[in-house]
């Protein structure tokens, strides 16, 4: 399997890292993605940016070894995965998630597998900031928690 992992401040063009993906992807048949964007309002007060620290060498470790599994759990051919760190504003991309297999429900699942594990398994600390100035730091999630610990009921 093709795999390819960046944590970034910089933006990506999904329409590129489509193509750089199909381009390695050989035979497949699918071609899933997932882009997860920041929102303007998750509560009460309207956000104004989300602040997204890592550890480097650490959080790039553990999203390989998500993919990984991933690969091992469904017949994966290519996988693409940019994780954007640094202050986002509402409506940029914060990551993207391609997979390619030779059929559709190995890739639907790879791909919803991976975001749920992203989300819960990569040390990723994120920070809301408000319009109006206030900050807090985003606790985790517990239906975050129950979306990826459905996986571990099919492992």
């Amino acid at each position: 399997m093709w795999l390819d992992i960046t944590v970034r401040k910089a933006a990506f063009v999904s329409a590129y890292e489509e193509e750089r993906l199909l381009a390695e992807a050989g035979d497949a048949g699918a071609l899933v993605g997932f882009q997860g964007r920041v929102r303007g309002q998750d509560g009460e007060l309207p956000l104004a940016a989300l602040h997204l620290e890592h550890y480097p060498g650490v959080t790039e470790d553990e999203i390989v070894r998500i993919a990984h599994e991933a690969a091992q759990r469904w017949p994966l051919t290519a996988c693409r995965i940019i994780h954007r760190v640094g202050r986002l504003a509402v409506g940029e991309g914060i990551v993207l998630v391609l997979v390619a297999s030779g059929h559709r429900a190995a890739a639907f699942a790879a791909a919803e597998f991976l975001m749920d594990y992203l989300k819960t398994r990569a040390p990723f600390w994120k920070r809301e900031e408000f319009i109006d100035g206030s900050s807090h730091w985003v606790e985790a999630k517990a239906s975050d928690d129950a979306a990826a610990g459905r996986w571990e009921a099919q492992a």
